[in-house]
Order: structure tokens, then sequence, then C-alpha cells
């Protein structure tokens, strides 16, 4: 690992910022000691930045942007196709430490980098599709058009599950639109953005232009909030629990400024009576323990047709109990890791909660010991039958844990179950009747952000907007017309004509 860190960039101490701070003013800061959940190793410390630091890498940023804002769109789709290239040619590495830092399986982790790389070209394709609209005039002799001009500084708030991809989806559309980013990382997580960090300097610094395009600062909640209380930063988008992203709403709206919520998720899959059972409980188990559970797509509620349900709950209890549990960067191993000992008492404490509610654990559910798992934080995945009535049910767990949940009616009986929670992220139905898959999608189907058809919850791909409704925060990244979010529409009007004339037929002569 000490190999991959040093082609990454990352020393034992690294600062906790790049842009606006000097080595000089570096010094009597929080250290934070970053462990691998993998195998509860040190792998390195980072200074932790304070808000005096986010005031000058604001200023520098401030800076950055009066010149990157002149570069023409296409120019800037240039520096992130170089910064796509720069990313090829690290994606193992980087793809290896995403997994040794974060503890998502080595596969998951490239996936990860190659999200990055798919959303760089995207990226790159759109900074010539910045489109505005033309539109006719009512008053003779007038042209009227739209376009679109950067908004500023973007401050990006990312979280531990996606430690680099998220934050790609909303930098690297930003800069195509002529923003610069401030990245506020996980501090569970500060070691992929460093990495990150020290690939895009290189190509900046290639290409002659200010680090200030791209700045990153590691610090605790008190720099998140003093982000998003900001005025100079009219734009924040955070990725997080809903309490948090309520917190940003309220602190980012106080002030009339912009925020871009992706928050929780507490997503189903349905399962019908005309379900291709093979095809379901692959996506199923994917979407339920995939990142061990930690994706805001995971599957946390199973919803299941009584004639199918007994079939579907014995073949999932017996895949359950084979999983391969281990080390994530280990060929072979499909779970790995949580994130840490707080996130295990979490998966521990709803384990608990629903069996006091009623709820049967059917496997699962157990913290491993032993060899290999010396960290503390493996556990079994868990399965148990429930009500979506529960209190736990409607909450959403950050941890590999599937609720069984059975109904005996139509399919608008199961979309109300589906719906009847006040998140609304992602959704799935397995079915092979097309009025059911119909019904699913239509206005009165599923009303979460992401609604799909024979496919499960997780893995989403770029081309398309990502977030959801309700307590998820009404946010969109990534693909689709998401990048209007990172500017500010401007009506323009231009008379061509000698003459005055109003609009509404008004005549005001003096």
């Amino acid at each position: 690992m000490q190999e991959i860190l040093n082609q990454l960039g990352i020393k034992e101490l690294n600062p906790a910022f790049s842009t606006g701070v000097k080595d000089a003013e570096i010094g009597g800061r929080e250290i934070r000691e970053i462990y691998s959940p993998a195998d509860g190793k040190l792998i390195a410390k980072v200074e932790m930045a304070n808000t005096s630091d986010l005031d000058n890498i604001i200023k520098a940023s401030q800076e950055a942007f009066k010149v990157w804002r002149k570069v023409p769109a296409p120019q800037r789709g240039e520096i992130v196709r170089q910064i796509g290239d720069k990313l090829r040619e690290n994606k193992d590495a980087l793809g290896s430490l995403v997994t040794y830092e974060m503890g998502k399986i080595y596969q998951e982790g490239l996936g990860e980098v190659q999200e990055m790389i798919d959303i760089c070209d995207f990226a790159v394709g759109l900074s010539r599709q910045l489109y505005g609209l033309s539109m006719h005039s009512e008053r003779p002799s007038h042209r009227m058009y739209e376009q679109w001009h950067p908004i500023g500084l973007v401050g990006i708030i990312s979280a531990f599950n996606f430690p680099v991809a998220v934050w790609s989806w909303n930098a690297m559309i930003a800069a195509v639109c002529g923003d610069v980013c401030i990245w506020k990382p996980s501090e569970k997580t500060p070691l992929t953005a460093i990495a990150c960090q020290n690939i895009i300097k290189s190509v900046l610094k290639d290409n002659n232009l200010p680090e200030g395009i791209f700045s990153f600062i590691i610090g605790d909640a008190t720099v998140g909030a003093a982000m998003s209380k900001d005025e100079r930063i009219p734009l924040i988008s955070a990725t997080g629990s809903t309490r948090m992203g309520k917190k940003v709403a309220e602190t980012v709206g106080a002030r009339l400024g912009k925020s871009l919520l992706e928050l929780g998720g507490n997503n189903a899959v349905i399962i019908t009576e005309n379900a291709d059972l093979e095809m379901a409980i692959r996506a199923t188990v994917f979407g339920s323990v995939g990142t061990c559970g930690q994706r805001c797509t995971s599957t946390r509620r199973l919803i299941i047709h009584e004639s199918v349900y007994n079939e579907v709950k014995d073949r999932l209890v017996k895949i359950y109990q084979t999983l391969s549990i281990g080390n994530p960067l280990k060929q072979g191993t499909l779970v790995g890791p949580m994130i840490d000992k707080d996130a295990v008492n979490g998966f521990l404490n709803a384990i608990e909660k629903v069996q006091v509610e009623g709820g049967t654990l059917l496997t699962g559910g157990e913290v491993l010991e032993g060899e290999g798992f010396e960290s503390g934080t493996y556990v079994k995945p868990a399965l148990a039958e429930a009500s979506n009535d529960f209190q736990i049910v409607q909450e959403e767990t950050f941890a590999p844990i599937l609720y069984l949940i059975k109904y005996s009616g139509g399919v608008d009986e199961a979309i109300d179950i589906q719906n009847s929670v006040k998140q609304g992220l992602s959704s799935a139905i397995f079915t092979q009747h097309i009025r059911e898959s119909e019904a699913f999608l239509s206005a009165l189907g599923s009303d979460c952000g992401i609604a799909n058809v024979n496919i499960g919850t997780s893995g989403a791909e770029i081309g398309g907007a990502f977030g959801g409704e309700k307590e998820t925060g009404g946010g969109r990244e990534s693909g689709s017309d998401a990048w209007k979010a990172y500017m500010r529409r401007q009506t323009n009007t231009i008379n061509y004509s000698a003459d005055l004339p109003l609009a509404q037929g008004i005549e005001f002569d003096i």
C-alpha cells in the first residue's frame, strides 16, 4: 500500500488543504489518524483545517475564478479531458486506495474511479453544449434569447461511501460551466481526496492555470457549516444524511443561496408474482450487500408478493449464509468491512430494534471476529422479516440490513408500501407484466427520483440525472441537464429598431 500512496503523492503527514495556505502557516492543528477498516492499520496522519484556512482558500478561489471564467467552455473541457486521462493512468492505484481507505471491494473501487473517468468524458462533450434558448419577441425588430453564465464558487461536501466519485460528478460539470470548486471530503476518507487533488494539480500546472480552480479542505463539521454560511459561495452541493442536509438547507436558505442536496435513501425493490426470480434475487443481493450496505442507493426493503415470498426468502437466506466476507482487496471477496466501529454499532442497534418491534431475524447480524477480522468492522449482512410500519424500517440504517415485507394484493398495494417512507431516492420493480411496470413508472407509481424496471436500486449510470425527492433533498447531479444547477440563467432582449415599443402594448409617452 505504501507504494500506491507514493505513486499518488501521499506522505505520512500531508497538508489538509492545497490552495491559499502556505507551509509556514501549517502547525498547531489537530492531527487526525486515518485507519483502514480493512485491517485496522494506520494509513496516514492528516492535519485538520479550520475556518481561518477556509477564508484563505475562498480568497484564492475567487482570484482563480477571475481567470477560469474567461477561458472558453470548450477549452475548459480540454482541461477536464486531460484530468480524465490522468485518472486513467492512475485507475488501479486510486481504486486500490479507495478500497483500502473506505472498505468497498476492489471491483467497486475500480468502478468508482471509472465513474470519475466517465463523468470527465461526459463533461468534455457538455463543454460544447451549454445551450440557451431563443424566443420570438412580441415587439417588432426585437430579439430575445437566454444564456447561461458561471455561478462562481461551488462548495462540495461529500460523504465517505463514495469518497471521490460524487465529488467528480459535481466538480467536472462545474468546471466546464466555468465555476471553481472547494471540496470538503469526509474526514473519514481524506486520503483519496488528497490523491485526486495531486492528480489535478499536475494538470493545472502543465496548463499554467491557478490551483484555485480545484481546491479542497479537510476539516470537521464546523468547516462544512462555515462553507454553508459563507455568502461568497453561491452554491453548496452536499451529500450525506438527511439530518445533515436539513442543516445545510436551513443555513444556505437563510442567506438565499442555492443548495443541491443528495441525502438519505430507504430504497425498495418490489418483486411481483410475475417476476423473473433469478434476476430479482441477483439484483437484490448486490443492492443490499454491495459496499456493505453503505450506499445511498442500497436496497433496504424487499416488498414480495405472497405467492413467491417463501421461495424468495429461502433462497436469500441460503445465499446470505454463504457470502464471501473479508479483505476487500482480496479477489473473490463480495462483502468488505463497514467504515468504522460507530457504523457497526448502528448496525447492531437496528438489529435489536427490529426484533423489539416484532420482526424476525432470519440470518446474519453478528460482528465477525478472529483472524482477518481484527479491525472489528466486519459484520454478517442481515435478513429480517418486518412490517413497513416499524419505526426502524421507516428510518435509513446505513448498514447491510434487508427487511423482507410481504404483500398480498395487486401492484398498487406494493407501490403504496414502497412510497410510504419519508425518503425518495431509488426504487425498482421486477415483473414481466407490462401493466405492472407501467403502473410503477406512471405519475401514480414510484415517487422516487430513480425508478427502475428489472434492475436493482443500485448502480446508476452517469448519463442520467442522479437524485431523489422528499427527504432525499430534491437535488440532481451528474448527467442530463443537471449542469444547469451550476450556472445562472440570464434572459436577454435586443432592440435593433429606432423605436421603443413596450411589452403588452403599454403606451407611455413623455
